[in-house]
């Protein structure tokens, strides 16, 4: 029988440069769960993960016509969900190819896709589109209503040379269980062993490269409640057509219950997963939900042998709790700090934790033993060079076991996009302008600060920081003589930066 629907996970290595050897290269979370859902309906499903095979646009090209599925879905989003506008370059690449080779429906769903439906409906190689995470779309057009479309929940399509998008709808808090059931991990590729092509991030194995595989990351909450600016990952909730549709405007969060989504954990650990990534923006937020779940992972003991990290709001982070999370195995808590100005941390996040003592919680998550990953963006509106340094002077006082830092992109789906674009401002006009990482990254001009000057504070600050001996001794003394070296090994890459060429 014909293959119903082939999910592709695009490649996106090239977004990295040359620290591409040092990323994670995650599961597809979201290519498993729309399988995983699909395959529960009757439908007969697959998933093409070029990123974890490493596959160019023709490879890709060449495994979909041999497969010959029905339908072909692109399913776009990012390592950090909001890379997913990025992450369109090697997925538009691969189905422009495709169209070109062979007669199939092609269908794109993701962040990107969400936040600017009508723009990628618009290629001629692209038939339909899903705003928000597509399960009912995806259900009805296999169910058999593909070319009409007209009644179907969240499907963008054309007729006549028009293009046309209908209101969705995404799976409720008391269907999570019933139309979301789990992940598909049986159809992912491996090598030797199930989940072998997949590997945690470098700081998460303890910047060593040995301990990165095997690896998964799972979600056990969808969305956000919180309306950060700069940031688009509730556009995935989108269920309106309307052109002014921001992540803001789509907030909320929806749950699987602690008994399902332990389930998941108990199927990884079955596979021999040894690092896992709760995918979740607000993992410590409901202590409904995470409470449950970590009694159940703290009661299977799966901290002996398996490292787990997730992410927090520094307002969140309750010390009540923190002894729990290190008992039941998460090792590792991501922190947005963002920046340290008062006054932009206010603007950006609405004020919800402007004046959260940051400096208290991170020493209170690093006396339960709990390594802390730092997060901060350069290039906020109203940043100045003086107000990126008090951000890179916090990084360097806080001297955290692991630090990220991004410049701030006015990424599709956000408030930010929105207003940048009312402004007038420069914006990318190329996918991998989006990228944080890549050659071309093109973020904002501030009001004070030029989108090359950004970029070159944030590429020095990065650099300086893991190249610091007060940072090293910390690494050495946690993880050992090899970890430091590891570490110095990847700050000697420089990106290459082609607005610094320019400027």
């Amino acid at each position: 029988m014909q293959l119903d629907v082939l999910f592709v996970n695009p490649n996106s290595v090239y977004a990295y440069q040359s620290l591409g050897q040092f990323r994670a290269i995650e599961t597809p979370t979201w290519s498993l769960l729309l399988a995983q859902s699909c395959r529960a309906k009757g439908h007969s499903v697959a998933i093409l993960d070029c990123d974890a095979e490493e596959l160019s646009p023709q490879e890709a090209v060449d495994r979909i016509i041999y497969l010959n599925p029905r339908f072909v879905c692109f399913v776009v989003y990012g390592q950090n969900p909001n890379s997913g506008t990025t992450n369109m370059e090697g997925a538009v690449e691969t189905a422009r190819l495709l169209k070109q080779q062979a007669d199939t429906y092609v269908m794109f769903i993701g962040s990107h896709v969400s936040a600017l439906p009508y723009d990628v409906l618009a290629y001629d190689f692209v038939d339909f589109i899903s705003i928000n995470e597509g399960v009912y779309t995806l259900h009805d057009l296999l169910d058999g209503h593909a070319v009409l479309g007209s009644d179907i929940s969240g499907l963008g399509y054309k007729r006549d040379g028009k293009i046309f998008l209908n209101s969705g709808r995404v799976v409720p808090q008391e269907r999570m269980d019933i139309d979301l059931p789990g992940y598909a991990w049986d159809l992912l590729p491996y090598k030797n062993k199930p989940l072998d092509l997949y590997r945690a991030h470098f700081w998460h194995a303890e910047f060593d490269h040995d301990k990165q595989t095997p690896f998964a990351a799972i979600y056990t909450s969808l969305g956000c409640s919180y309306a950060c600016s700069f940031c688009m990952i509730n556009i995935v909730n989108r269920t309106s057509t309307g052109l002014d549709v921001v992540s803001s405007t789509s907030k909320g969060m929806r749950f699987w219950s602690p008994d399902f989504i332990i389930k998941e954990f108990d199927k990884l650990a079955a596979m021999g997963v040894t690092s896992i990534r709760i995918s979740d923006e607000m993992f410590f937020l409901d202590k409904r939900y995470f409470e449950p779940l970590l009694n159940n992972l703290l009661e299977r003991e799966y901290c002996k042998h398996i490292r787990m990290w997730c992410y927090s709001r520094v307002n969140t982070v309750k010390e009540k709790y923190l002894e729990l999370f290190r008992n039941a195995g998460i090792k590792w808590l991501a922190l947005g700090i963002e920046a340290a100005n008062q006054t932009i941390r206010r603007e950006i996040t609405k004020g919800a934790f402007a004046d959260t003592d940051i400096r208290e919680i991170v020493k209170l998550t690093r006396d339960y033993d709990i390594n802390v990953i730092s997060n901060y963006i350069y290039g906020f509106p109203h940043d100045t060079m003086e107000t990126m340094k008090a951000t890179e002077d916090l990084s360097l006082e806080l001297n955290t076991e692991m630090m990220n830092c991004y410049p701030c992109m006015a990424l599709p789906g956000s408030p930010l996009y929105l207003e940048a674009k009312g402004k007038g401002l420069q914006l990318p006009q190329k996918f991998s302008e989006w990228g944080f990482l890549s050659y071309d990254s093109r973020p904002m001009d501030t009001d004070f600060v030029s989108a090359a000057d950004v970029v070159r504070f944030r590429d020095r600050a990065w650099s300086n920081y893991f190249a610091r001996p007060e940072y090293l001794s910390l690494v050495e003394k946690k993880f050992g003589n090899n970890a430091s070296k590891n570490i110095q090994e990847m700050a000697k890459i420089q990106l290459k930066r082609k607005i610094l060429d320019n400027s």
